[in-house]
């Protein structure tokens, strides 16, 4: 077999952190943003608050390892190398299999007989706790019952900064109250259900241009570096990573590093944002994974917080590795410190213990992600090892009835002029393409990169296989048999003779689909390369609209989109009746809708702000460089002011009075009945002052005792049978460093290219925030419980979702930002319930820079109370 060759060790010594911190670029000047350097990188903590007993299994464990078996379950056997779309090598001799990561955030990717989930704006758009952590469960379920150990998802990056970014679909909203709060409760699912859940993408992965170079090269883009995202310290710990920190708080195991760079500096070997906030200061204990060709050198990304590369190789398919065999070398050198090897592996095995991990209990992973044949390549790169691989394992359970709950509940009624609930109606008319099937099947695009029929899912890696897809079509159908109506479609926005004599017909009850896509920025759709160029609908839809309800007068329309549309026209027009946002739903799509329709469930609220006009949301997609060919500079100078925020500093007025106010704001969706909103309460519970974290932590500890420091000890065990391309903790050549590195310049001491104290494994000082997972425990101490009195005023029992805000006070801050809500389900006519929340310390705190810690500053603070952020009845002052 042809021997894997490795990258030289000049690869190992590349790139550290800039010294400097600026908040954006200044182009006539050349200044860019730059990141602080933060070492060295922090070692779990045996007490941590719920990690204990997984910290003392990864010891035993981690303890009995050799030097190659701990490199080998931190670096990736390359792409193809293995079932998974990301395995970690085996080691044997402790029974421990090669470890299966596999996407996503919605579902089992190159899968089968597995479930499709509402993607997570959808999930998100319902406001339901229990129904993220029964989302996160199930996925985590069927991913376990597949052989999974690591699923690659919740996904919060992106937060929604951008209208138009191709992957916000993935994730939750546009709040990070919001996020943080269905990031923990999704961890919780997952994790629940013995699987290691990965948050992603970290940090601001907010557009798909330039994520990538090769990527944006084969675009026509001339660039040598990916986009940088500039953010303040400020805006990055108040937005971007909130809901990280609610998901380490949750006790997720892994966090998955991106693509793009935090002011200039790769978010892979990102040392302030790895080791300075999210293992120093947010105290995670679990363990840091490249996203898929994120890592740009060896040395610089292990000493700055990573802790597994995937899926290994430098370039797939490539054979050679930043890690593997050179990392083995970097540790025998002193470049990387042995603890912080063996802090990697520790990392690694106490997330998988967290979860209820067992070297006896561990599954087969029973599934091939490169093809659905059941007898294939177990490599399939090298093409080596025939043998079954899918096993057509069903791991559905009744999951299908989770996914139309989660996805019902999570569309959002925009507008109704009292057409809804439909209740038997005489003659219903079904138009536009995205009501039926892709004529190629439901995944007849790869990774669903097209536009063909009903828009259930977004594009990508995000993605997985449809068991089936339940069309608005054939349920709507159904339903019309039930009730007697007469039942006609006309599946195609272009054939508007057909159309036209359809809904121009008496007693027509026309229900217009259109949709909007978008997803991950190595598949292009219509020119779309990721992000969406614009945000009409596709295919011919406003004009599909505007054609259908000229002729008639009661025209709803339904919309499958993964973020926000343009809906000014539509809202306005006499003859729109109603307008359903009904995301991307998943498998269980018509039947969700119908549900909807119909009447049969409540409906969510959106997760997102309709502005009037793109140019309305005030910041946009990067789409052309704006730095030579170097990194593009992508200046997040709006700080805290995108989505709502943005809307509310612009405008207090109403739609159609002033340009700048939304047509439909952030928390908006009607409801089947009325409610009345009184009697707030707020109570104080803590006056205790906060005390910031003090004292040191334990030296680094090193797990396994001596080993050997002869290079000699560390080739290939006599008569190996290596697999081409794969990637090995081993050398090729053991007659000397220089030779094992291939590089000339090998002998760099880590002083010659590391901060000082880059490596230092002694006691260090914990941060004033830091603490237990999630930060300094009394940051979360509950200051105030507020109630408020919700009383259902209308005729029909419905589900209410009281929402609060807040305002910190101050020179430039939001008027009001989301600080809690609930979904009280099933109020009944007449009936009064009590919206109960707390706010806690980190709620009504800014973070403060200079003194690096949350500070509840002096300036007066408002709440209020209501059903979105632009109707809030109640407000009181907070004393």
């Amino acid at each position: 077999m042809k021997t894997a060759s490795f990258v030289a060790a000049a690869l190992l010594a590349a790139s550290s952190d800039a010294a400097q911190v600026s908040n954006g670029t200044n182009e006539q000047s050349g200044n860019l943003a730059s990141s602080p350097p933060f070492y060295p990188s922090p070692w779990m903590d045996p007490q941590a608050s719920g990690w204990e007993d997984a910290y003392a299994k990864a010891k035993a464990f981690v303890s009995q390892l050799t030097l190659p078996e701990k490199v080998n379950i931190t670096t990736g056997v390359g792409w193809m190398g293995e079932k998974c779309v990301g395995n970690v090598g085996s080691v044997p001799r402790m029974g421990m299999k090669s470890l299966c990561m596999q996407d996503g955030p919605l579902g089992l990717r190159f899968s089968d007989y597995n479930s499709a989930f509402p993607v997570g704006l959808t999930a998100g758009a319902s406001w339901a706790r229990h129904l993220w952590r029964d989302r996160g469960n199930a996925m985590g379920s069927e991913a376990r019952d597949k052989g999974v150990d690591v699923l690659l998802g919740p996904a919060s990056g992106p937060l929604g900064r951008l209208a138009k970014g191709g992957r916000i679909g993935e994730a939750f909203g546009s709040d990070p109250y919001l996020q943080g709060q269905a990031m923990a409760n999704t961890v919780t699912g997952i994790q629940g259900a013995g699987v290691v859940a990965c948050a992603k993408h970290y940090i601001a992965n907010e557009q798909e241009h330039f994520r990538q170079v090769g990527e944006a090269q084969g675009y026509g883009y001339n660039i040598s570096e990916t986009l940088s995202s500039n953010i303040n310290d400020k805006i990055m710990h108040e937005y971007y990573s909130w809901p990280f920190q609610d998901a380490v708080k949750a006790g997720v195991g892994s966090i998955m590093c991106s693509y793009q760079q935090i002011n200039n500096s790769y978010g892979c070997q990102n040392s302030k944002m790895l080791n300075g906030v999210l293992k120093h200061e947010y105290g995670f204990q679990g363990f840091v994974m490249s996203d898929w060709q994120a890592q740009h050198s060896g040395v610089s990304n292990a000493v700055a917080g990573m802790d597994m590369s995937m899926p290994g190789d430098t370039i797939f398919n490539a054979g050679r590795s930043y890690w593997g065999g050179n990392l083995t070398l970097a540790v025998l050198n002193g470049t990387v410190p042995e603890y912080r090897i063996d802090d990697m592996a520790m990392r690694i095995m106490a997330s998988l213990f967290k979860v209820g991990w067992t070297v006896e209990g561990v599954k087969d992973t029973n599934f091939y992600s490169w093809s659905r044949k059941s007898y294939d390549y177990r490599h399939a790169a090298a093409k080596d090892r025939l043998e079954q691989v899918n096993f057509q394992v069903d791991v559905r359970a009744n999951h299908a009835n989770h996914i139309r709950e989660s996805a019902a509940k999570g569309t959002v009624i925009l507008k109704n002029n009292g057409v809804l609930p439909l209740n038997k109606p005489k003659f219903l008319a079904i138009v536009g393409e995205d009501a039926g099937p892709n004529p190629k099947g439901p995944n007849g695009c790869p990774d669903r990169g097209c536009d063909d029929g009903t828009n259930a899912m977004l594009w990508g890696s995000g993605t997985s296989n449809f068991p089936y897809l339940i069309t608005p079509d054939s349920a709507l159908q159904q339903q019309a048999i039930k009730d007697g109506s007469r039942y006609e479609s006309v599946l195609t926005n272009y054939d508007w003779t057909a159309t036209h004599d359809l809904v121009s017909q008496p007693n027509v009850t026309a229900i217009v689909f259109a949709n909007s896509q978008a997803g991950e920025g190595f598949i292009n759709v219509d020119g779309n390369e990721g992000d969406r160029n614009n945000l009409t609908l596709w295919k011919n839809g406003d004009d599909l609209i505007r054609n259908v309800s000229a002729i008639c007068a009661n025209t709803i329309v339904v919309i499958h989109s993964g973020g926000p549309v343009l809906l000014s026209e539509i809202s306005k027009n006499e003859n729109v009746t109603a307008i359903v946002w009904a995301g991307q739903p998943g498998q269980e799509s018509g039947n969700s809708l119908t549900d909807i329709l119909y009447g049969k469930s409540s409906p969510g609220r959106s997760p997102f702000t309709w502005g009037a006009s793109e140019e309305s949301y005030g910041n946009d997609v990067l789409y052309k460089p704006n730095n030579g060919n170097g990194a593009p500079q992508d200046d997040f100078v709006e700080g805290a002011f995108f989505d709502y925020r943005h809307f509310d500093k612009e405008s207090d007025g109403k739609p159609g009075s002033d340009p700048k106010a939304p047509v439909y704001e952030f928390g908006f969706g009607l409801s089947w009945s009325t409610f009345e909103y009184s009697n707030l309460q707020v109570v104080k519970k803590n006056d205790r002052p906060y005390n910031p974290t003090t004292g040191m932590t334990i030296a680094a500890p090193t797990f396994g005792g001596n080993f050997s420091k002869n290079i000699k000890d560390y080739g290939f065990p006599a008569g190996f049978q290596q697999v081409e391309q794969f990637i090995y903790p081993w050398l090729n050549n053991t007659s000397s460093g220089r030779e094992a590195s291939g590089d000339a310049n090998y002998g760099k001491t880590a002083d010659e290219f590391l901060p000082p104290h880059a490596i230092d494994g002694s006691p260090q000082p914990k941060h004033p925030a830091g603490g237990a997972p999630g930060g300094n425990r009394e940051l979360f101490d509950v200051i105030y419980e507020v109630t408020a009195t919700i009383t259902n005023t209308g005729k029909a029992m419905t589900d209410e979702i009281p929402q609060l805000y807040l305002s910190h006070g101050g020179e430039g801050e939001p008027v009001r930002v989301l600080r809690g809500f609930d979904r009280i389900e099933r109020i009944a006519p007449g009936a009064s319930v009590t919206f109960r929340t707390e706010l806690t310390r980190r709620d009504i705190s800014n973070w403060d820079s200079q003194v690096q810690n949350w500070v509840v500053t002096d300036a007066p603070k408002t709440i209020w109370v209501g059903s979105s952020s632009r109707n809030l009845p109640l407000s009181a002052k907070l004393q």
